[in-house]
């Protein structure tokens, strides 16, 4: 594992960082401290049975792993969030795409993961294309803004694109939004300090943020001129999404890219003939990671994932 990859210790429920001598073995919370039943990969899985990976800088990427568990209730999942970096939106490309290859072969090596879902969308722009050449073998899936099915959604022809500064800067955003530009007319809005916000869910920050950020990104409605489609382009996102409508009112669309990412990595799956057909009832799927302070994943979890899944600090 990549010594800039710290781990936490199970000793120690407040969160806090582990020695470098607990650091070298996994660790686990006491069923007893969250109420949830903790599952192990399973040693000497076949192909198919091998987890899948995910990962984002923090908690945002639960949006997506929240509809990947939904789309594939038989497979099982190591989520990675690396709190300790977070978020990515605010470093700058060198730093993103050195912690996302850092990321990703650790999962590679520790899970022996067949398919790796980026769940981040700074990371995916910055690093994507050097994932899948350094991966061959496994299935890799990376987000981007929802402009497409925003295009195809809306009405007026007028969207709005919320995301990080990272994001609407790369190169591979720019030529998405060029190829678009002919279709619809869009309004980039940079979020600086949303997904920090939702990741401390600091309720107050969150309420002024969004309702400036919506502000910025124009007149929403369904009549010609408004803006009636508003992607959400961070996966931190959507976890804010209650607080975004309150502005933007119940008639606008508020598209995501959960269900899309989590289709993709059906089709890959069932493409290499790797779906998993069962897990074990016992087996609740799930480990979760940190490379910071595991309270906000902790935290997290208990809101926006199942009860019964697994939480293991490692």
């Amino acid at each position: 594992m990549p010594a800039a990859l710290a781990r936490t210790s199970p000793a120690r429920p407040s969160g806090r960082s582990a020695s470098p001598a607990a650091s070298s073995r996994p660790s686990r919370w006491k069923r007893s401290e969250l109420n949830l039943q903790a599952s192990d990969p399973a040693p000497g899985a076949s192909n198919a049975g091998r987890p899948i990976g995910v990962f984002d800088s923090g908690i945002g990427g639960l949006s997506v792993l929240r509809a990947l568990r939904a789309e594939l209730p038989n497979e099982r999942f190591v989520y990675f969030a690396d709190t300790a970096h977070a978020p990515y939106g605010e470093r700058n490309e060198g730093h993103v795409i050195a912690r996302t290859r850092a990321v990703s072969a650790d999962l590679s090596a520790r899970h022996a993961i067949k398919a790796l879902v980026v769940a981040c969308n700074t990371a995916t722009a910055a690093a994507i294309h050097l994932l899948r050449a350094e991966h061959p073998g496994v299935a890799v899936v990376g987000v981007e803004p929802a402009l497409k099915p925003a295009v195809a959604a809306s009405r007026t022809r007028r969207i709005a694109v919320l995301a990080t500064r990272a994001t609407l800067a790369s190169t591979k955003f720019g030529t998405l939004h060029a190829a678009l530009a002919e279709d619809a007319q869009f309004t980039l809005v940079p979020c600086d300090g949303l997904a920090r916000a939702i990741e401390a869910d600091d309720r107050a920050q969150i309420a002024a943020l969004c309702a400036r950020y919506v502000g910025e990104a124009g007149i929403f409605g369904t009549d010609d001129g408004q803006v009636d489609t508003l992607v959400l382009g961070c996966t931190h996102y959507p976890f804010a999404a209650d607080e975004l409508r309150r502005h933007t009112g119940a008639s606008v669309r508020l598209l995501d890219t959960g269900v899309p990412v989590a289709l993709q990595t059906r089709r890959l799956l069932a493409s290499s003939g790797l779906l998993a057909e069962r897990r074990a009832a016992e087996d609740d799927g799930l480990l979760l990671e940190s490379s910071g302070d595991v309270r906000p994943l902790q935290s997290a979890a208990r809101r926006w994932l199942a009860s019964a899944d697994a939480v293991v600090g490692a």
